[in-house]
């Protein structure tokens, strides 16, 4: 009886095995795959990435409503054409300066 008992507890234990090793290759060949195709893949970067990234979004949007209100500003007071648009090829030039100064970071 404990013969037969230890016989068919080799037998599963084997079938057992097999299947492990079966499981562990396919396991293997999987992580071989993903592999592969993660290093052909081209990376993506997700998320924000350039000057604006490090700003947040009601930062960007204050920075475009002020500036759109200063242009419209300029575009309402002054009356030369010619000083209109000097006066805002210069606040385009200056922006960067008056956001590092406003917002206390580098763009």
């Amino acid at each position: 009886m404990s013969r037969e008992r230890a016989r068919r507890r080799a037998e599963r234990e084997a079938v057992l095995a097999r299947e492990r090793e079966v499981r562990q290759r396919r396991v293997a060949r999987r992580q071989r795959r993903q592999a592969v195709v993660r290093r052909l893949t081209p990376r993506v970067r997700r998320g924000r990435s350039g000057r604006l990234a490090r700003h947040s979004r009601g930062e960007r949007a204050a920075i475009v409503l002020l500036t759109g209100a200063a242009v419209l500003m300029i575009w309402t007071f002054v009356d030369n054409l010619a000083l209109r648009i000097a006066l805002i090829v210069l606040l385009l030039l200056v922006l960067p300066a008056i956001v590092v100064i406003a917002l206390d970071r580098r763009t």
